[in-house]
């Protein structure tokens, strides 16, 4: 028995493409070229936010932030980097891919002492994670600079849909599930998975992503929930922290900034 799909089904579906992923997206691009925008000339983006602990502090920190990306891109999604003090160290050290340094001949890949939490083109940085704990988590911050020196697309980028900024935190998240890294769902990018693979570890590490180089996938997770891309646009449903989220917006619902003091649990002693 052969069924038939009405044109009143096609009609509706692709009406609810329209109004979840694309209509999100044109207002928040209405309100960038509408809204009484004062530009980013006027802030410093090296001052911090006071979101990270004093850098002289003797905890070894990570911390994980995102940010509005720079004029018109920042009304679409939003760009994300890491930040690392090891327990011996009196500084932090950012890293993030930058498409500029690609443009002129550099590698997208920066890793740089920095301010952790400064703003960002002028958009305020949200704290997604941040881990903190004694000089055993010193080790965890050795293996996130390892992943991000074997970022494979170190001379690439694209805005749209990857790889970018947010496909280089996802990849360093997935590679270091101890991050239990949920990423924004307006982090475009974040779904281009590395080297043509179709199926990967969510960035969490506590789920599983199917990919079409970006463009089209599904995700499910402990901390994502379900998430659905079209076309490098993500919306989907939190379930562990109730949220909608949205292309464009982002998430709408309890936050999903989370903190976790690492300690590595005491060695039981030798039995004799």
């Amino acid at each position: 028995m052969t069924m038939l799909i009405s044109w009143p089904t096609v009609f509706k579906f692709f009406l609810g493409i329209l109004i979840v992923f694309f209509l999100p997206v044109g207002g928040m691009l209405a309100h960038h070229y509408y809204a009484d925008d004062i530009g980013f000339s006027g802030y410093g983006r090296h001052s911090t936010t006071n979101q990270a602990p004093d850098q002289n502090t003797e905890e070894a920190v990570i911390q994980v932030y995102a940010a509005r990306a720079a004029r018109w891109r920042g009304a679409v999604g939003v760009h994300t980097w890491i930040a690392t003090k090891r327990s011996y160290e009196n500084q932090y050290t950012r890293l993030e891919v930058i498409g500029y340094r690609v443009y002129w001949g550099g590698d997208a890949v920066r890793i740089r002492s920095g301010t952790p939490d400064a703003m960002w083109f002028g958009h305020y940085p949200t704290l997604l994670r941040e881990i903190r704990g004694d000089s055993n988590l010193d080790a965890v911050i050795d293996q996130i600079h390892v992943a991000a020196d074997q970022y494979p697309y170190s001379a690439e980028y694209r805005v749209w849909p990857g790889p970018n900024s947010n496909t280089f935190t996802a990849y360093v998240g997935r590679a270091i599930p101890e991050l239990r890294l949920e990423l924004p769902s307006n982090a475009v990018g974040k779904d281009f998975l590395p080297t043509g693979k179709l199926l990967a570890a969510a960035p969490s590490g506590t789920g599983i992503q199917f990919s079409v180089n970006g463009y089209f996938g599904i995700l499910l997770g402990l901390e994502e929930g379900i998430e659905l891309n079209v076309l490098g646009l993500s919306a989907g449903l939190d379930f562990l922290r109730p949220a909608i989220k949205l292309p464009g917006i982002g998430r709408i619902g309890f936050s999903d900034r989370r903190r976790f003091i690492y300690r590595q649990p005491p060695r039981s002693p030798p039995s004799t």
